[in-house]
């Protein structure tokens, strides 16, 4: 009686997992990315709108103050 060899025929190749880790590595790099990008952007949509009634300041240096004074309440 000959031999049978045992072989799986749906077995993955290990050059397929690696393939396969490498692309959800990127996958999770580009996501991350995309994440920072967006956090930044809406961080500097609400600086833009933001409105200061007071202000405190530690310490400033300024070359050059122009100050502008309006009359009537704030808009």
């Amino acid at each position: 009686m000959p031999r049978e060899l045992a072989r799986r025929a749906d077995a993955v190749p290990a050059t397929s997992v690696i393939a396969a880790a490498i692309g959800a590595a990127a996958f999770g790099a580009i996501a991350v990315g995309a994440l920072a990008i967006g956090a930044l952007a809406i961080g500097r949509l609400a600086v833009k709108q933001a409105r200061f009634h007071t202000l405190e300041v530690d310490e400033l240096t300024v070359r050059k103050l122009r100050v502008l004074e309006r009359e009537g309440p704030p808009a």
